[in-house]
């Protein structure tokens, strides 16, 4: 059952993963926060359509869980992974909290490594109707064409893979810290596998594909059905505590955001983008 593997994950030596330290607080300082919540809606009206009562989903970096609950709670059996311990026995509390336990089970997954990958999902049939990797779990991923073969491998043809990435041209942040002189952070997308932390004393390397680039990197085994972009008006994810200081100035941008989405000039300036594949026949 789920809710002894949660308490299984809980007493598991953590390793120093470096998304260990942020779990405990992830939920506070995004999930549960205007932006946070304003950005997760987004994503999931854009998905709703691709979400199939009955169906099985896998979602990669699951973090604390929220979007493996609400697959669940829609009807869909989950199979939710991520790298961090601490961050899979969030989601199982998470998990028990919304009473669907018996929808999702948790699985640890590196999607940096080709074994884990291999021994965590080497009992699952090619069957998954959704695969929902959001905000961010694939800026960690330094081989995504390899990663793209792999999920071939467990999407069914006609199955969806849903990407929520943050892009590498966040107008937002340049002009933001550039104006504080902050030149480094300002530019810091453009640069691959430049080192970022979740708050703890270990560093990991993040990686800000374009949409285009990743279309190809999916292309031989996915094609594209839907583009969006989220935040080209609303400030970065990181950003959070302006719109909770001073929501009456950012509501009518979120609304241009949600309107504008799916753009040209939203695929390409926004703090995230979602990119939405459908498997090809194999």
């Amino acid at each position: 059952m789920v809710s002894s593997q949660s308490l299984q994950f809980e007493k598991m030596v953590m390793d120093g993963h470096p998304f260990d330290a942020a779990a405990a607080g992830y939920d506070s300082t995004f999930t549960e926060t205007r932006l946070g919540r304003f950005y997760r809606g987004m994503v999931r009206q854009r998905l709703s359509g691709y979400v199939r009562p009955g169906g099985r989903a896998l979602e990669l970096g699951c973090g604390t869980g929220a979007d493996a609950s609400w697959l669940a709670r829609h009807g869909m059996t989950v199979i939710a992974t991520d790298a961090s311990p601490a961050m899979l026995a969030v989601a199982g509390r998470t998990a028990e909290r919304n009473g669907v336990t018996g929808s999702i089970e948790f699985r640890p997954l590196d999607l940096n490594d080709p074994a884990s990958f291999a021994v965590s999902l080497s009992d699952q049939a090619p069957d998954f109707q959704l695969v929902l990797a959001n905000f961010g779990p694939l800026n960690c991923v330094e081989d995504r064409r390899g990663l793209s073969r792999r999920l071939a491998g467990v999407v069914a043809p006609g199955g969806y893979l849903a990407m929520t990435v943050m892009g590498p041209l966040c107008p937002w942040e340049i002009i933001w810290h550039g104006a504080r002189l902050e030149f480094r952070v300002a530019l810091r997308r453009l640069r691959s596998g430049a080192p970022a932390d979740a708050g703890g004393p270990d560093s990991f390397p993040v990686w800000y594909p374009s949409m285009r680039r990743l279309e190809v990197e999916f292309g031989s085994h996915f094609k594209t059905v839907e583009r969006a972009g989220l935040g080209l008006l609303l400030p970065p994810s990181g950003m959070n505590r302006l719109v909770d200081r001073a929501p009456r100035l950012f509501r009518p941008l979120g609304v241009i955001d949600r309107r504008l989405a799916g753009t040209r000039v939203w695929h390409w300036l926004n703090d995230h983008y979602l990119l939405v594949m459908e498997r090809t026949a194999r």
